[in-house]
């Protein structure tokens, strides 16, 4: 039995596998507000204490980054440990991993089904896969074939100072610029950054303001749901949302080429995270194509790379489910000598 979590700075998803039942079906699963929890070992202690099979090992993928076992979320007070989780929780092991690492080692195990394909491609066996998720900010990852799977490594990237294609773009960065010291790729592809390009997009002249959007806005703690559902709804008021998620798919198709070139993901290309699932009207296959590719010399190379939407609304727990099998896997191994 072992326990996977997806921790995030708004909710956390929590469950638990057996191997026997498969992947993709958990024994248990729950969503907790991780606001309302001290710390991470009160929350998951709650869970285990209901009526929850017996538990040895856990992984979690967390919202940071991770160094040496340890890991704090952005946007929580917690400040988590491998060795003090275990302790905690009285578990065998507990591995902490990125979030994005997570959704990466679920990749593999995706069914056709949990995909919504924009580019076929021509996939290389064993090539490099990129992942790149704006959700509340923008997270990458990527794997790389190792032996006989797949091995994912994290990454920061969306962190990389924020690169414009066009001067609608140029306009965007001058813009952020001027209000901040550092303009990220996050700042702009992500639910953080869909509000920036919206106030841009009024401030600048490009797009009307309709007043009863206007005052929705005015009074909304968090304006992106309003700006997504507006422009998916249409209508004659809906312009400026609708060119706001325009300039964004942009944004996000030139960034995952840019990440494509980087780690030479001929394997493939996956977006994950909570904004491309609300997007899908806006990616269009041949527009979001045409931004992907637009790289000079090696465009053609592009145009061969599969591009996939993850429909799968638990990735990250699955991905962490995996992670913990093949970590359990090599461990005993390495304890019968067949590997070191």
């Amino acid at each position: 039995m072992l326990l996977a979590g997806d921790i995030g700075g708004t909710k956390t998803n929590l469950a638990i596998y057996a191997p026997e039942a498969g992947e993709h079906a958990p024994l248990v699963r729950q969503t907790f507000s991780s606001a309302k929890y001290p710390s991470l070992e009160a929350l998951v202690a709650e869970f285990l204490s209901g009526d929850t099979p017996h538990v040895e090992r856990a992984v979690f993928g967390v919202a940071g980054p991770v160094v040496q076992g340890t890991a704090k979320i952005t946007n929580l007070p917690w400040t988590m440990d491998e060795r003090h989780l275990a302790s905690e929780l009285d578990l065998k092991a507990v591995w902490l991993i990125n979030d994005l690492e997570a959704i990466g080692y679920g990749v593999p195990y995706l069914l056709p089904d949990e995909l919504q394909t924009i580019n076929a491609g021509k996939p290389v066996e064993g090539g490099a896969i990129a992942v790149i998720a704006p959700g509340t900010g923008l997270g990458e990852a990527f794997l790389t074939w190792e032996r006989d799977h797949y091995q994912a490594r994290p990454s920061e990237g969306g962190h990389a100072d924020f690169a414009p294609t066009d001067a609608l773009q140029i306009g965007l960065l001058q813009y952020l610029l001027d209000r901040r010291e550092h303009v990220s790729y996050e700042r702009v592809c992500s639910g953080r950054g869909i509000p920036s390009i919206y106030a841009f997009l009024r401030d600048e002249g490009h797009a009307e303001e309709p007043a009863w959007l206007a005052e929705r806005l005015r009074t909304a703690a968090d304006p992106t749901p309003i700006i997504v559902e507006t422009a998916v709804a249409g209508g004659e008021d809906s312009d400026i949302c609708r060119q706001t998620l325009r300039m964004f798919t942009s944004i996000l198709a030139a960034e995952a080429g840019n990440l494509t070139l980087k780690v030479l993901s001929v394997g493939g290309v996956y977006l994950g995270g909570g904004i491309p699932l609300r997007l899908l009207p806006f990616l269009d296959p041949e527009r979001f194509m045409g931004h992907f590719t637009d790289k000079g010399r090696f465009t053609d190379l592009l145009r061969d790379v599969p591009v996939h939407v993850i429909l799968h609304p638990d990735v990250g727990l699955l991905g962490a489910a995996m992670y913990g099998v093949q970590s359990e896997a090599g461990r005993r191994l390495a304890e019968s000598g067949e590997i070191r």
